[in-house]
């Protein structure tokens, strides 16, 4: 009698693990789940990116126009943007991820400052087909 209620525990205990097949099914669905996400997940970070570079190149000129008519000049250098509270801090490209990257446009000859534009340093295209040098 006993023996009949030990081939009972065995086979219960059998049945709470999931067999090798049913693991590599439910690997094989997350794995085609992520291949299907990925692709739009990166898309969208690129968007992203371009996004935030298009707003701080309309925010950093907006403060140099602001910078201009208030001085009669424009800045020396970006740094004087910060100093003088134009904007909070010196902003940050975000297709490199660095504020040194900044190519500096200087204005044609009669106005005065070192700072007339900035572009960004990134190489590249954007998903549009343009260059991001040449926002």
């Amino acid at each position: 009698m006993q023996s009949g209620k030990l081939n009972t525990v065995r086979l219960a205990f059998k049945r709470l693990g999931f067999t090798l097949v049913e693991l590599l099914v439910v690997l094989s669905i997350i794995a085609l789940l992520l291949s299907i996400a990925s692709p739009r997940y990166f898309s969208s970070i690129d968007r992203a990116e371009e996004a935030t570079l298009k707003q701080t190149l309309n925010v950093v000129r907006d403060a140099l126009d602001k910078f201009y008519s208030d001085k009669g000049v424009y800045p020396e250098e970006l740094a004087d943007l910060v100093e003088q509270r134009y904007i909070n801090k010196l902003p940050l490209d975000p297709v490199t991820n660095s504020k040194e990257t900044w190519e500096i446009v200087p204005p044609e000859e009669p106005l005065e400052g070192e700072v007339y534009d900035i572009k960004s340093g990134a190489t590249g295209k954007a998903k549009d087909g343009s260059n991001y040098a040449d926002w």
